[in-house]
């Protein structure tokens, strides 16, 4: 067991990176925003970064999974992590598979009304809206 107040932030992080790296599952003591702490399993696959600069780990977590099988994803910010363990068990839980981004149709480009009924369309609160007092020209 690694306690990260007695190691620089960088050795966890290259700590975790080799978990991912490995497929290695993670048990971190967790402390949440309300002051709970939490020992849960998990199997971390990404990093990223808050607008106030915090790191945080994606990952599976197993505990989660007990809970409710199909929301198990979960984000940790690594200040928040208190002690962790990398163990030498593989990944059993399947990610969710990422979104694909799916381009938009093309506006029609000649006509003046197709394209607010174009606009229209694409926002689907605004599709219907109808003004109650009749606009004046």
């Amino acid at each position: 067991m690694r306690l990260t107040a007695n190691q620089t932030t960088t050795k966890t992080l290259t700590d975790l990176y080799k978990a991912i790296d490995k497929g290695h599952a993670v048990t971190i003591t967790y402390t949440d925003r309300d002051g709970t702490t939490t020992i849960r399993t998990i199997e971390p696959y990404a990093f990223s970064t808050t607008q106030a600069g915090e790191i945080r780990i994606h990952a599976m977590c197993r505990l989660a999974h007990t809970e409710d099988p199909t929301d198990a994803e979960r984000t940790f910010t690594i200040s928040r992590i208190s002690a962790y363990t990398v163990h030498r068990i593989a990944f059993v839980l399947s990610r969710p598979q990422p979104t694909v981004y799916e381009r938009p149709a093309e506006p029609p480009a000649d006509d003046e009304t197709a394209l607010i009924y174009f606009e229209l369309e694409r926002d689907p609160d605004d599709a219907d809206y109808r003004p109650r007092v009749r606009l004046a020209a």
